[in-house]
């Protein structure tokens, strides 16, 4: 399988021919994140997770495209791609689907909390191929599983680098890989980057950051 990182939340693999993109957003560069794709997999409705405009493009231009998300998510589509309904698909927690060639179990269900006076909004944690778990923006830990693969928020509104480090040690994946890191700059990408590095390490996960673009064979 093959990863590739786009930035911020945006990422792509591909395996046998089937491409599946995860969270093509606004931040990303989503028109070339979803060339070829099969299946859109999106954790929850904020506009850094979701190109509304490209993944509706993509719909009407793509007819093999299917799309999953949130209820919320799947429905404010709908309206906006009436003619692609059959290929638009509600996940809930806790199910297993096919997509574009990959195995996709759902987990979570919540969005972090931002502030007590932010609405809290549906959020889907996604484990492909038991192998890649992209967590959306949560930190939730998949239950019953080993996950192999994690992609680590490490910046958000949300969330803070000691919670980083723990979602890193409570996954205890043999390797992880950086998302959600549009806000920072270089100095701050390379403190909280060395920090779950190194804590991580202590309890065998081998942390390595991915620019946009870049890619890996997992």
């Amino acid at each position: 399988m093959k990863l590739t990182k786009y930035t911020h939340a945006c990422v792509r693999l591909e395996k046998n021919g089937g491409v599946l993109v995860i969270d093509p957003g606004t931040f990303s560069e989503t028109a070339e994140a979803l060339d070829g794709a099969r299946a859109v997999l999106v954790t929850h409705e904020h506009k850094d997770h979701i190109d509304v405009a490209a993944v509706k493009s993509a719909l009407t231009e793509n007819r093999e495209l299917e799309f999953f998300a949130p209820l919320g998510v799947a429905d404010a589509l709908r309206i906006e791609a009436a003619d692609a309904l059959s290929r638009i698909h509600t996940v809930e927690p806790g199910k297993s689907f096919e997509a574009a060639g990959f195995d996709v179990r759902s987990f979570g269900g919540q969005h972090a909390l931002i502030h007590p006076q932010i609405p809290l909004v549906a959020n889907i944690g996604y484990l492909v191929d038991g192998n890649v778990y992209h967590p959306g923006d949560s930190f939730v830990i998949p239950d019953g599983i080993s996950v192999q693969t994690l992609l680590v928020p490490v910046h958000a509104p949300w969330n803070k680098v000691s919670e980083v480090v723990d979602f890193v040690i409570g996954v205890r994946a043999p390797r992880a890989f950086p998302i959600h890191d549009a806000l920072l700059n270089g100095t701050g990408l390379d403190l909280v980057e060395g920090h779950v590095k190194r804590l991580g390490a202590k309890y065998g996960t081998e942390y390595a950051h991915l620019s946009a673009r870049e890619s890996v064979e997992l």
